[in-house]
C-alpha cells in the first residue's frame, strides 16, 4: 500500500496495492497489522457504515464531540469529493481542511482521525461510501459544522446545486461550533 500524507496533519490518503487482470481485481481494503506498521494507524474499528447517495448530495460536516470517531472512508460505487476539517483547537492546522477524490476506480481511502469533521459531495450519478469507525454512533453527541462556512472556504468543486439535509443545513459556523481541545 502507498501512504500519501496531506497538508493537514494526521489525515492520510491510502492507496491499496491492487491485483488486476482480465477476471477483475483483488485488494485488501483493510489489514490491521499493515495499517499499523505502514500508516501508523493503530486503532480498533467497532462499526462499519454504508451510505448510498445520488449526484450532488452533500453530506456533512459531521463529528461527535463525545465518543469521537476516527474514520477510514472509501467509495465502492461512483465517486465523491471527501473532506476532513481539523477541529482540534490545539492543532497547528485547526480550521484547515483537506479534500480528495475517492472513487470505485481509484480505490483510494481517506484516514480521518479523531478530532475532525467529515463530509463528502457526490460527483458521479450515484455513489456508495463505506467507512469504518473507531467508536459507535452516538446521536446525542453528534455535531455539524455548516458545509459552506466562509471561514473554512472549502473548494467543493460543485457541479450543481448541492442537495443537503435539513440537519446539515442547520450546521453551525466554525466560530460557534463546539470543538475539541
Amino acid at each position: 500500500m502507498n501512504i500519501i500524507p496531506t497538508q493537514v496533519s494526521d489525515v492520510l490518503i491510502i492507496e491499496p496495492r491492487v491485483f488486476e487482470d482480465n477476471r477483475g481485481f483483488f485488494y485488501e481494503s483493510y489489514n490491521e497489522r499493515a495499517f499499523a506498521e505502514k500508516a501508523g494507524i493503530a486503532t480498533h474499528f467497532v462499526q462499519d457504515n454504508h451510505s448510498r447517495s445520488t449526484q450532488n448530495v452533500l453530506r456533512g460536516l459531521h463529528y461527535q464531540i463525545q465518543q469521537p470517531q476516527g474514520k477510514l472512508v472509501r467509495a465502492i460505487v461512483g465517486a465523491v469529493f471527501d473532506v476532513a476539517v481539523d477541529l482540534r483547537k490545539s492543532s497547528p492546522t485547526f480550521g484547515q481542511w483537506v479534500g480528495t477524490l475517492l472513487s470505485a476506480e481509484n480505490k483510494r481511502q481517506l484516514w480521518i482521525p479523531v478530532g475532525f469533521a467529515h463530509g463528502f459531495y457526490v460527483v458521479s450519478e450515484v455513489a456508495e461510501v463505506l467507512y469504518k469507525a473507531t467508536d459507535y454512533y452516538a446521536p446525542q453527541h453528534e455535531r455539524c459544522v455548516h458545509w459552506n462556512d466562509p471561514d473554512l472556504a472549502i473548494a467543493w468543486s460543485l457541479t450543481g446545486e448541492p442537495i443537503v439535509s435539513a440537519k446539515d443545513q442547520a450546521g453551525l459556523s466554525l466560530k460557534t461550533a463546539e470543538v475539541f481541545p
